[in-house]
């Protein structure tokens, strides 16, 4: 009888020892969940909230400008209109600049050498290239002023976003080589500095 008593007291010891140390491990992982989960939320949180500004930004900051032509005390300026587009990959951006150019000046004193009705047939950009597609209409019309006044306008719209960028000029998808009656040459591709030299207004 003794000898069970005491078996019963070393067994119920045991249990309690056992559910001492269960119940102290258990906190103890408990403990350190809860004071380690915070941790990979932070750099989540830190990390997503930078990314989000630079992902809408880049296309906003461009803003294109279409030349027009203004009268001077002797001959014309190439005077800028900037113009503003919702576009932001650059072939829209100078497409949508293009069809601003074709459609001509709604007001003020400058104009335009460019034929009513021509159409943009294509543009690429490509690196330092921009070739401009023009309808067949850009070549009628005008004297030698007003084709050197045209191709100053489509040079310089083309060239609003890369100041530096070479110009290729089409019409019909064939590269233009003369235009007009009185056969203005161009020596493509054609860049800002190239026309200023060639091509004085």
């Amino acid at each position: 009888m003794k000898d069970q008593q005491g078996s019963n007291r070393i067994s119920s010891g045991v249990i309690a020892a056992v559910s001492a140390a269960v119940l102290t491990l258990g906190g103890g992982v408990a403990w350190l969940a809860s004071n380690q989960s915070p941790t990979p939320t932070r750099p989540s949180n830190t990390i997503t909230q930078p990314t989000q500004p630079s992902t809408t930004q880049p296309g906003q900051e461009q803003t294109p400008s279409v030349y027009w032509l203004k009268p001077n005390a002797t001959s014309f300026d190439l005077v800028p209109q900037p113009v503003q587009i919702a576009a932001t990959q650059p072939n829209q951006v100078l497409e949508t600049a293009f069809q601003t150019l074709l459609a001509g000046p709604t007001e003020g004193t400058d104009s335009t050498t460019i034929p009513q009705g021509t159409k943009l047939l294509g543009l690429k950009r490509e690196n330092d290239e921009v070739h401009v597609n023009l309808s067949d209409d850009f070549t009628t019309g005008g004297g030698s002023a007003s084709m050197i006044g045209r191709i100053g306008q489509v040079v310089y719209t083309a060239t609003t976003l890369d100041p530096n960028a070479k110009v290729y000029i089409e019409v019909d998808g064939e590269q233009l080589d003369i235009l007009g009656g009185e056969g203005v040459e161009l020596q493509q591709p054609l860049t800002r500095e190239s026309f200023d030299q060639n091509y004085p207004l």
